[in-house]
This record gives C-alpha cells, structure tokens and sequence, in this order.
C-alpha cells in the first residue's frame, strides 16, 4: 500500500470535521472510472468530503480535482488472488481506521467484495457504525460467457456480502430486478440511480475530423464504442459491416476502444476483406472526440448493465442500433430513441442500418427523440443530486 496524496491544500482540511466524508473504494477502471469521476465532479464539496481508496492502474490526475485524498492499494486487481486479496482487504480495513469515513461506498463487484468485508465492525469520528452502500456498476452473475457453476458462486457471494452493507444502488431497473429475481437481498435495500453523463464535457471535445482518420467525407459512417472484448460483440460488428457493406458501397465503419480482442477483431476484418473500410482508434481520453463522425451508432453487446454510451450516443445526435439485452431496452426504446435488435443477429442489425440509411425521416424522429430523453432522464446532475439525497439519508440528515 501506498502512502496517501492530499490533494487539497492545508486550509480546506479544517472544514472536514463538518462535512460529510465519504470513502470510495473503486478497482475496475474504464466505465466504472469515469463515472466515479463525473459523481465525484457532481457532488457538493462544502458538503461532502471525497477519499479516493483505488488500485494503482488509476491516473490520480483525473481525481486530483474532485478527491480530497488519494490512497493506492497496490495488491487490488480484478483477477482472483486469495494473497492479494487477504492484503486488500487489510489494506483497505487500515485506511477505513484511519480516516473513520461517515459512509463507505464500495464501486464495482471485486472493490464491492473487498470493501464489505474490510468494513465489517468499523466505526465513524463520531463512535457510530459506518455506512455502507454498494454499487456493482453491473452484476457479475449476468455475464454471458461463464458457467452455470460459476454463475451460481457469484450469486451466493453477493448475498452473504449484501449482509454487510447498509444500501445497494443499482444503474438500471434491470439491475434491480435481475438482483430480486435471484434473492440477493430484500427489496428495500435498493436503490435505483440510473446512470447519466455530464453534458459540460460535450463541449470541450477535441473534434477529430474525418480527414485526419482519412474518411471521405461523402463517407456513410457506422461506428461503435467499448471496450473490444467479448461483452460488446466486436465480432457481431464486424460481420453487420460485412452485410452492409454489400448494400451500402460508401459504407465506412469505426471501432472506438482497445481489449483483449482486438487481435482477433482485425484478423476478421481482413477475413472478410473489409480492411479499406474500417478505422480502429485504440483506447482513447474522450470517445465523444470520435462519436461526432458517425451517422448510425451501434451497440450490439451480449449483456450490458446500462451502456453509458447510449446516452453519449443521443446527446450528440446519433440514431442507435442497439441490442435488445439486459438494461438497454430501459434506455432504448425500440423505434422510439433506436431500433432494437436480438443479440448475435447480425442479419437483422445491418437490416436495421440500411433501414436507417433509407428513411431520413425515422433517422431524425430517433435523433429527437432521444436528445429530449437525454436531458429528461441521463443528466449527470440528478445523479449527483440523488446520491446527495441518499448520502443525507443514511446517516440521518446531520447537514
């Protein structure tokens, strides 16, 4: 473990014995870190303390704004390790000692299961037992690529740890009702705090342009965005623009991420011979940079806890071709804000784009529609807004 950051300077610190002090303990990065960035940016910070308890892949630079306090736990990764995992949960139980947070709030299944059990039996500056809530950004139980066996041990994990926790917030009415249908915990334990996305960050984008990603500009551009893994199906949009590509000659398409498939993804591209089609930008700070290119945005994952760049998508006017799976249908509305199609059909989704290319007017019915469910119901504020209200409510109102 290493030693603490402060990241405030010293005259702040006299206000924390008044404000609320919250202890986030986060280890998966990616979209588990931007929205622990765009809460912590959103958050009241003459209310509320923030202490940042992480892995050591995290960028402090990103937080130093919004987090008090930094503190790495260099032994925390998602990989299963009963050594590093023992050394996590001491580490983390340390920390918790030292600062005695009002409110422990554990982001992400293997933060979730560390944080838990390292809380057990703590208490606040104030002699109380510490809060507890849990967010699990996505359960694990609902990945699609794993075993029945495995399945059943996820679910069995979280509800011994829901024991340990005082709320469960959940990003979807999916996710609530996925974590009812397998007993994890009472219902009154949930909370529902759809995701959102900071709508200020749209205007600061670095627009990347068309020429520089050597695009015709008379191009008809399809592009996705996420992590290039199993989840988000790159393999299904591939074969889409395979299909399209045969009906719509000007066709180009644009992955927007990295992963452990990425390899895999370009050798099907040149398979199929679509290598002159397709731009791949790698991981990148801003996927809005990219996303301004496309005139159809697609997500076609496999299982999906919310899909933060469906809001991302509608925010910048795209119409979306999504998949009809898990927690996208409670943000897409099928032929309301996008087309919904099953997973793994690829026929039916590139059926879905030429029917988009077709008919310009349902292509803007769909752009308008969801830039008013955007600003309706994904708005980065309200979710502030809402955990300030239930950070309030768990410790009684003390503000």
């Amino acid at each position: 473990m290493h030693s603490g950051t402060n990241i405030k300077n010293k005259e702040k610190q006299v206000e924390n014995a008044e404000r609320i002090t919250i202890l986030h303990i986060v280890e998966a990065p990616g979209g588990v870190e931007r929205y622990l960035h765009t809460l912590l940016s959103k958050l009241d910070n003459t209310i509320f303390e923030n202490i940042l308890v992480c892995s050591d892949s995290y960028d402090s630079s990103i937080f130093k704004e919004y987090a008090n306090t930094i503190e790495y736990v260099s032994d925390m990764h998602n990989k299963i390790s009963i050594s590093c995992d023992l050394k996590s949960i001491k580490a983390v139980r340390k920390l918790i000692k030292k600062y005695k947070p009002d409110i422990v709030y554990c982001h992400s299944s293997k933060a979730g299961a560390i944080g838990r059990i390292a809380n057990i039996g703590l208490k606040n500056k104030t002699g109380k037992m510490n809060v507890c809530i849990y967010n699990a950004h996505g359960w694990a139980f609902n990945m699609k690529d794993i075993s029945n066996k495995k399945i059943k041990a996820y679910v069995l994990i979280e509800k011994m740890l829901a024991l340990f926790c005082d709320k469960i917030v959940c990003i979807s009415d999916f996710e609530k009702r996925s974590a009812l249908l397998n007993h994890i915990c009472k219902t009154d334990k949930f909370r529902v705090i759809y995701n959102g996305i900071d709508f200020n960050e749209g205007q600061d984008i670095t627009f990347v342009s068309r020429e520089q990603l050597q695009i015709p500009e008379s191009a008809f551009v399809i592009g996705t965005t996420g992590r290039i893994a199993h989840q988000k199906a790159p393999d299904v949009f591939v074969r889409t623009a395979a299909e399209i590509k045969k009906e719509i000659p000007s066709a180009f398409f644009i992955m927007v991420g990295d992963g452990l498939e990425l390899e895999q993804t370009k050798n099907l591209i040149k398979e199929l011979k679509m290598d002159d089609s397709f731009f791949i930008t790698g991981w990148v700070n801003n996927p809005l940079d990219y996303i301004r290119n496309f005139d159809i945005a697609m997500l076609l994952s496999r299982w999906e806890g919310f899909g933060l760049v469906l809001p991302e998508y509608m925010i910048t006017g795209k119409p979306i071709v999504a998949t009809r799976v898990d927690a996208i249908p409670d943000v897409v509305k099928d032929g309301i804000n996008g087309l919904l199609v099953d997973v793994n059909d690829y026929k039916a989704a590139s059926a879905s784009v030429i029917r988009l290319y077709e008919d310009k007017e349902l292509r803007c019915q769909l752009i308008a529609n969801g830039r008013k469910i955007v600003y309706k119901y994904f708005n980065a504020d309200r979710v502030g807004q809402e955990h300030e209200v239930l950070f309030k409510e768990m410790i009684g109102n003390r503000t």
